[in-house]
């Protein structure tokens, strides 16, 4: 299997890079050019079977036409997507396999089905969110947080998100939470506490290496070649069908 890496010249790119290995790898792209690198997706004319996408989330729209254009399957894994760009994106899944997640470790995807179940089943529970990434990072809270929120509102139609609670006063009965640490180089920690009061359970993951989102996104590809036209996450590659 051939993958386009854009967004080659990044952090994940070169991680993803040095998973897949040279001979699975049709081209690299990235707008800061570099030795062997494209710096546009429409640069590459030759053979691929899919884009894998950990670039920027502005990119979203160019790289979803792009696969369009040539009927390829594309993986994004960027975040921070307006509504616009969303739109782009699931107008593309009509016509391509399309795989967006903010996060592409398995054990995320694991703790999200987890934590919504724990949500239904846990009635009305006090739910709060601590995330934490390294101090380079952009936006807050960070997209996989938010992605944890609406899977529990998913769960329970009457939650709403308290991004950075910085007032005096009482929680809300249906709040969610969600605070953002921001420090040196961590990689990724996201812990949910559901409490009743006379209870409490608490389910973390913590990210130890970077290399776990591109052994995710590796994974997630090899299924993702194999689907139809549509919009695909990490829900449906695990169910595997």
């Amino acid at each position: 299997m051939k993958i386009i890496i854009n967004g080659a010249a990044g952090r994940m790119g070169h991680i993803i890079a040095q998973m897949a290995g040279e001979e699975n790898i049709a081209a690299r792209v990235d707008l800061a050019g570099g030795q062997g690198i494209y710096k546009s997706l429409d640069e590459f004319t030759g053979e691929a079977d899919c884009v894998v996408d950990f670039s920027n989330h502005k990119a979203a729209p160019s790289v979803v036409n792009y696969c369009v254009k040539r009927n390829l399957p594309v993986l994004i894994a960027s975040t921070g997507h307006d509504e616009n760009e969303l739109a782009q994106i699931k107008a593309a899944s009509e016509k391509i396999p399309v795989f967006l997640s903010p996060n592409m470790s398995i054990g995320v995807a694991l703790l999200a089905d987890v934590a919504e179940r724990v949500a239904k089943i846990f009635g009305e529970c006090d739910i709060e969110m601590i995330e934490a990434h390294h101090n380079q990072k952009l936006d807050v809270p960070s997209g996989t947080a938010l992605m944890l929120a609406k899977r529990l509102q998913e769960a329970r139609e009457d939650l709403t998100f308290n991004i950075g609670r910085h007032e005096n006063g009482k929680r809300t009965k249906n709040e969610i939470g969600i605070h953002s640490l921001r420090y040196g180089s961590e990689v990724g920690t996201h812990e949910i506490i559901f409490s009743n009061g006379l209870e409490t359970i608490t389910i973390r993951h913590d990210a130890k290496d970077r290399a776990l989102f591109a052994r995710g996104a590796l994974e997630a590809v090899k299924w993702l070649v194999k689907q139809s036209a549509g919009f695909y996450d990490m829900r449906d590659f695990l169910k595997g069908e």
